[in-house]
């Protein structure tokens, strides 16, 4: 099969980028795989380390200039190509997709994943749910909910969640992670409780609540805890308050990592305190590391985890429930081996990367079928 990735994101990208290196590390091996998006981007780097992935540097654009830039360029690609599937993952390139295919006459099938929970009432998601979606891919039932109230209700919708690798998420033994918190928080912190997420650091992933709750908690409890989160460098106003909270010497960050796991397998504890979230790529490779979880219960995010059993789930914004729940780990942290061990059997049973690719690749053949049979019946 012959497939096209497209996603506009020129930097970082996020969870789209993830996904897709995911799908093509899934696939790669039995199937003609290119991926189009902006050469600055991470995906353009991270894809170009898939063996047998075809790059094309593509920016998708609502300039007019695309007109006779990208779009050209896009269309070019569709018509002399012949891919049997384009996999769209945002508004953006599958606007330029969908230009990009009027009037040709032997058009691939498009695959639309919604990563998120943004509306989908435009006029544009409309003209896109018409001509150019012929399955939509949603990353939760939470999701799932969402496009099947949208203008995409006549379109076949399936709920796939994000699959990861597993193997390379795997936890580390006692001595590895005892290396590791000596590399990246050094020896004089290695008994403390260390609550890590690589979700990012916009205030909206919370992580500034679980620094609030922690720095109400009484002493000796707060010293007990080291805070580390990963990814671009926090805004000026939020580093003021952390200042302000006094918890400067309790909060790490390392940065934007390509590859997060040696930092989270030094951790003890995972957090993804969102306050919107679809599913969450973050959530599933902590647990998967063998660490319990702690989510609000927004989106998709509760979708991820058993509460009791490998995780705690608290309410959006809820200082209080997270300072609750600190409370109970610093008083029995010998159970948060057994709630660890409980995340990795479920990240087993059910974040399997295979699974994830062998999901996405039979929506794809069910589209090629769908559109073989239409053909013949005219």
């Amino acid at each position: 099969m012959k497939i096209l990735y497209t996603n506009f994101h020129g930097g970082n990208g996020g969870g789209h980028v993830t996904y897709i290196v995911n799908l093509l590390k899934g696939l790669s091996a039995e199937h003609t795989l290119t991926v189009a998006s902006p050469a600055p981007s991470r995906l353009y780097r991270l894809a170009g380390e898939v063996k047998g992935v075809k790059l094309v540097p593509m920016e998708f654009t609502t300039r007019p200039s695309s007109w006779l830039g990208a779009r050209s360029r896009l269309r070019n690609l569709l018509k002399n190509e012949g891919y049997d599937i384009v996999h769209v993952n945002g508004s953006a390139d599958h606007k330029q997709v969908m230009l990009a295919l009027l009037g040709l006459r032997n058009r691939p099938q498009v695959v639309f994943t919604k990563h998120n929970d943004h509306p989908l009432k435009s006029v544009g998601h409309r003209l896109r749910a018409s001509l150019a979606t012929n399955h939509v891919i949603a990353v939760s039932d939470y999701v799932s909910r969402n496009v099947r109230n949208s203008v995409y209700y006549r379109c076949p919708i399936t709920t796939i969640r994000h699959g990861i690798d597993i193997e390379h998420f795997s936890p580390v033994s006692a001595d590895e992670k005892t290396a590791l918190r000596t590399r990246f928080f050094g020896n004089a912190l290695l008994e403390k409780i260390v609550l890590g997420s690589a979700g990012g650091t916009d205030l909206e992933k919370g992580w500034l609540d679980l620094v609030t709750a922690v720095a109400q908690l009484p002493e000796p409890l707060k010293s007990r805890f080291l805070v580390c989160v990963a990814g671009d460098q926090p805004k000026p106003e939020l580093l003021a308050e952390v200042a302000r909270l006094d918890m400067q010497s309790q909060v790490f960050f390392p940065g934007l990592l390509d590859d997060v796991r040696p930092l989270l397998a030094a951790c003890d504890v995972g957090f993804v305190l969102s306050y919107q979230e679809a599913l969450s790529f973050a959530c599933r490779e902590l647990m998967a590391l063998g660490l319990p979880v702690l989510v609000t219960r927004v989106g998709g995010l509760p979708e991820n985890v058993i509460k009791g059993e490998n995780g705690w789930i608290v309410e959006v914004r809820d200082v209080s429930g997270i300072k609750e729940v600190l409370r109970l780990i610093a008083e029995q942290p010998e159970q948060l081996r057994e709630l660890g061990t409980a995340a990795r059997l479920h990240a087993e049973q059910w974040f399997n990367l295979s699974d994830f690719a062998a999901q996405t690749l039979a929506i794809y053949q069910q589209c090629i079928a769908v559109s073989q049979t239409r053909s013949r019946i005219k």
